[in-house]
């Protein structure tokens, strides 16, 4: 859930110097140096930096609060399987992120960022049906989660082009993934006050945190990487590649 930020952060990080903004970007990066990589590394930190105070000459506005749409997971097979539902997700804390390596091979356009983000908290409403530890859990409420310890990983390919005599990249492929170190999470205010179904709830969410991640994650990889693919697109079609690479 709060890997949206960090990919938004970590996608204008590459893609943003333009000719009027390489000092937000701390300067181009030469294809020919042997640190080219630790090149980026200080390059795109730089603009992340000040990109947390928000950027209106790259339309970013100040925020440290994201929004996904909507997320569910399932548990379980037949009628009574588990199913839950969270919507209108808010996570916070995303503007402590930072990238902590970057591999790159510029004679294929290829990229892979690491990241870490020391703490997120996230909040959202959830509907819920089905059994969970035999107690009847269909409902809803509010969730929330604190995630301690956040790694991503962004890989993307370009291939270049040339428009109007400059070099731009169209993106081929985006990947993303993400870990947590150390999770907390929970529901509460359920419908009808039923602090049964609450305990049984909180019971078993915090006793399979990291199994319910992993439920969690291919709904949230496929959705964040088909948004990301094409909000990486549309910004790359603008900005040319040679503003940030040089010879």
């Amino acid at each position: 859930m709060e890997y949206i930020q960090v990919l938004i952060f970590t996608l204008f990080a590459i893609i943003a110097p333009s000719t009027s903004n390489t000092n937000l970007f701390g300067g181009r990066c030469s294809r020919g140096d042997s640190n080219v990589d630790a090149c980026l590394l200080r390059s795109f930190n730089n603009l992340v930096d000040h990109l947390k105070g928000g950027a209106p000459e790259l339309g970013i506005e100040e925020s440290d609060t994201i929004v996904i749409d909507e997320l569910s997971i399932a548990l379980g097979g037949g009628p009574d399987g588990y199913r839950a539902t969270f919507k209108d997700i808010h996570a916070a804390g995303v503007n402590n992120m930072t990238i902590t390596n970057v591999r790159s091979d510029l004679e294929t356009h290829q990229f892979q960022l690491t990241l870490f983000g020391p703490h997120i908290s996230a909040r959202a409403r959830y509907r819920s049906s089905g059994v969970l530890l035999v107690v009847r859990a269909s409902g809803g409420g509010d969730y929330w989660g604190e995630y301690d310890g956040v790694k991503a990983k962004v890989y993307f390919r370009g291939e270049p082009y040339d428009r109007d005599g400059r070099t731009y990249l169209k993106l081929k492929q985006l990947k993303l993934d993400f870990s947590v170190k150390e999770i907390q999470m929970g529901v509460e205010n359920l419908d009808n006050s039923n602090a049964v179904l609450q305990a049984a709830l909180n019971l078993f969410i915090n006793t399979n945190a990291q199994e319910l991640l992993k439920e969690m994650k291919p709904e949230l990889k496929r959705d964040l990487a088909d948004k990301m693919s094409r909000f990486l697109d549309r910004i790359l079609r603008k900005i040319p590649y040679d503003d940030w690479i040089v010879d």
